[in-house]
């Protein structure tokens, strides 16, 4: 290449430095260079703001001619590439050059483009990262067609073959570190929509979300019927339940679908929110409902039973249900989840 270039800059100024710039980046894939090394020499080589975008993780990387991150707002690009992967466009690279054009600028953006390219496909995406909440919610939207639903996974770094669960999840906690734990050998993509986060994952262990978390995890195959079940399996969470798989739902999902307006119309649900104002009640019918049993509803009391006894005797007055028998702890099971999911 340096022969060719040396019988070549004869010719003409402008083809020794396209052939520069070639070698240039020849030289930085040899290298095996990172995104943020790629950024910094090709800013540096362009004398110019340079940028890095990656559409799957909503990663920006930008470097000024001095080797240093950019911190000034964005200037309006000068010129743009897109960064092509197996036919599939996964970002954008583009210089913020202030004045015009430089005549190598084109060519300088789609070696850099390559570049980026052959680092994406060397180290892959990222296990664990925040993704572009774009991305995500084009992957889990039911108005996606199957086409963009399957290149917005792709560029998220889902293999076509592998099915994808989703998990809704309430949490204070980072979404990322979420992720990390819940599966830790697998990648994992996390996104916040609206006022639930968004977890994308192809296997979801439930022992392993750590605590104060709240999270529905889909079943089905298809993300965006994955989604819509790990959005209805949270609204079935509780401080003593706060993981729920929609597959142990059963029957009980079908509570989800009941008008809200309905089900605060019915007279058991109405007798929970009457109740509602005393914690030590809801707790101690939802520890027998939970367990249908006294004796264990006060182990998890930490409770004599012949006090859980008493209160479970006035509690069943006040909702009118007799609870010592199979039919009325269903009804008052019932009742206890569909006032619940009146909050969410």
């Amino acid at each position: 290449m340096e022969a060719l270039a040396e019988r070549l800059s004869h010719l003409d100024s402008q083809a020794e430095g396209a052939l520069r710039v070639v070698m240039f980046y020849d030289t930085l894939m040899r290298r095996r260079v990172d995104l943020p090394a790629l950024a910094r020499a090709s800013a540096g080589l362009a004398g110019c703001v340079t940028g890095i975008r990656l559409h799957g993780t909503g990663r920006v990387v930008r470097f000024s001619p001095d080797g240093e991150q950019a911190s000034a707002t964005p200037s309006a690009a000068s010129g743009t590439a897109p960064i092509t992967l197996d036919e599939e466009e996964i970002g954008t690279v583009w210089l913020e050059r202030p004045g015009p054009p430089n005549p190598l600028d084109e060519l300088l953006l789609d070696r850099l483009a390559i570049a980026v390219a052959a680092v994406v496909e060397r180290y892959g995406p990222a296990r664990t990262t925040m993704a572009d909440p774009a991305l995500v919610e084009l992957a889990i939207s039911a108005g996606s067609d199957e086409a963009a639903r399957a290149r917005a996974l792709r560029l998220l770094g889902f293999a076509a073959d592998l099915p994808v669960r989703v998990v809704a999840v309430r949490s204070q906690l980072p979404l990322d570190r979420i992720g990390a734990l819940i599966c830790p050998a697998r990648p994992v993509k996390a996104a916040p929509l609206a006022d639930v986060g968004v977890l994308l994952a192809t296997t979801v262990d439930p022992a392993r979300f750590p605590a104060g978390v709240r999270a529905g995890i889909g079943a089905a195959e298809s993300p965006d019927r994955s989604w819509q079940e790990a959005r209805t399996a949270l609204r079935f969470t509780t401080p003593r339940q706060p993981v729920v798989h929609h597959d142990s739902l059963g029957v009980m999902a079908l509570l989800a679908q009941v008008p809200r307006e309905v089900a605060r119309d019915n007279a058991d649900v109405a007798a929970i929110a009457r109740m509602a104002g005393n914690p030590d009640d809801l707790e101690t019918l939802d520890a027998y409902c939970a367990t249908g049993s006294l004796r264990r509803a006060a182990d998890l009391l930490h409770l004599h039973h012949s006090s859980v006894a008493r209160r479970l005797e006035q509690l069943a007055k006040t909702l009118g249900i007799d609870l010592t028998e199979p039919a009325g702890l269903v009804r008052a099971r019932l009742a206890l989840t569909a006032w619940r999911l009146l909050d969410d």
